[in-house]
């Protein structure tokens, strides 16, 4: 039997309570010392200051609000306002995940076959790519003309010389263990663009599926061509100066163990992170169109058909998720923390277990400096591409004016950003329009930024009128001293 929008509606939104997560916890209890002690060695950089602190006020009614009622019987909710950041915050990143995933599928995907390449870098490298934001351009760049010339060579075999390549891709800094690990997830048109003589309209022809020699022998280009501009640059042979180390040395600490898999901070400083071990067997896996060369791993195993806006929406999600998902960490007693591995590793790790100064430091060393594009379009989807606009979608609006006055298939009505609303009904099947006392229309009513009107309306709903508690900083442990 089918629902209602009334029925739908009642079990549908709840309003996030960020102050009972462990994560949030765990950084409210932790940060001022983390903050204490990195300043004993210089500081950290504003932007990841501003980025964990802003995370602490996300969602938290204290802070401001807008409030939401129904036109007909009254009933209100408050949704409090967002941090935006791009680094930390499992529910910003999440929620700019979505909207990007809908940005690509609605207009910018056209429909044609999507193959991802995936791109890992060597250890030695990922310190400095990851905060040199010119360099990662330049090794992006490398990848992409390997990978877009292979498809070039494979579309003049069908006898279609000018074919034209097209991708967007994911400037991916984490691991699953929440180390430093910068690599790119490139969604590429499986086949190229061709303008035929005579035709305005650009044509798709898809070309055959890579062999695993193929995906060899794009992997050995591209680790000799980087290693060359590396070589070139002074990197490999530290001739350059380290810009991170000389704007702040506890970042660039923090950072360089964060890649090894190692604690900068506190009493384990130098050493491994600790691990939780399950079955080996769980950790093992083989992939095909997968190989690895002087630290360089390439797989394109994955392809979205031309047909699967679903599954292409989900991929697009996938390689834009935040760095760490609330679900996946639990607390095991007051000072450690277990993460849960996406993936167990070939050794049968599967959590790995962190203080809460490690966790903060992890987080520190993920958090991207400021403009820098972690989503960048090249090929037939830059920004300047000749006949763009002829083979993306572009607007919902634009595609079908026919369905333009129709509010379920218009996700854009104006700029780039979907409307939360829209949104939660895209992602969840959440209808937040609807209220679930009636079934008339919620709308926002009002936004509230003044402590006193805050207060008033939070203690009249029964909510707490008071920010979560910040832990003062601590003092570091006094270890036991013998006198002989």
């Amino acid at each position: 039997m089918r629902q209602t929008a009334l029925q739908r509606s009642a079990c549908s939104w709840v309003r996030r309570e960020p102050e009972k997560e462990v994560l949030y916890r765990a950084v409210a209890g932790n940060l001022e010392t983390f903050l204490a002690q990195a300043e004993e060695q210089g500081g950290l950089p504003g932007y990841v200051t501003d980025e964990l602190r802003g995370y602490l006020a996300c969602g938290i009614l204290a802070y401001g609000f807008a409030r939401c009622a129904c036109d007909t019987c009254g009933k209100s909710f408050a949704v409090g306002f967002s941090c935006k950041g791009r680094g930390v915050c499992p529910s910003c990143i999440g929620r700019r995940m979505a909207d990007t995933a809908a940005h690509l599928v609605d207009n910018v995907f056209p429909r044609a076959p999507v193959r991802q390449w995936v791109l890992s870098l060597p250890i030695e490298i990922r310190y400095r790519l990851a905060f040199d934001a010119r360099l990662l351009g330049e090794v992006l760049g490398v990848f992409l003309r390997a990978v877009g010339g292979w498809y070039r060579r494979k579309a003049r075999a069908l006898g279609c010389a000018s074919g034209r390549w097209g991708s967007v891709s994911f400037v991916q800094r984490f691991g699953s263990s929440l180390n430093l690990n910068p690599h790119f997830h490139t969604l590429m048109l499986d086949g190229v663009c061709v303008k035929r003589e005579g035709t305005e309209e650009p044509e798709f022809v898809a070309v055959e599926a890579p062999t695993d020699e193929d995906v060899r022998k794009i992997t050995e280009t591209v680790a000799r061509r980087v290693l060359r501009l590396l070589e070139k640059r002074g990197v490999l042979d530290g001739d350059d100066a380290d810009p991170l180390a000389l704007a702040s040395p506890a970042l660039a600490c923090m950072s360089a163990a964060s890649v090894q898999g190692l604690v900068a901070t506190g009493d384990r400083a130098g050493r491994r992170v600790r691990r939780l071990l399950s079955d080996p067997a769980e950790g093992q896996r083989q992939a095909a169109l997968c190989f690895s060369s002087r630290g360089f791993s390439l797989h394109a195993g994955t392809r979205v058909e031309a047909h699967q806006r679903d599954r292409l929406e989900n991929l697009c999600r996938y390689v834009a998720r935040p760095p760490l998902s609330s679900e996946r960490l639990k607390r095991i007693s007051d000072d450690r923390l277990a993460l849960r591995l996406k993936t167990p590793w070939s050794d049968g790790t599967s959590f790995i277990v962190l203080s809460p100064l490690e966790l903060i430091e992890k987080l520190a060393a993920l958090v991207p400096p400021p403009r820098v594009n972690l989503v960048r379009y090249h090929g037939v989807f830059a920004p300047r591409a000749k006949d763009r606009a002829r083979i993306v979608p572009g607007p919902a609006g634009e595609r079908d004016t026919a369905r333009a006055d129709d509010e379920e298939d218009t996700p854009r009505s104006k700029g780039r950003r979907m409307a939360w609303a829209k949104l939660l009904k895209r992602v969840f099947r959440v209808d937040v329009s609807v209220c679930p006392a009636c079934g008339g229309d919620m709308r926002i009513v009002a936004c509230l930024t003044d402590p006193a009107s805050i207060r008033r309306y939070l203690k009249g709903v029964g909510l707490p009128t008071e920010p979560p508690e910040i832990a003062p900083a601590r003092s570091p442990p006094q270890r036991d001293i013998d006198f002989f």
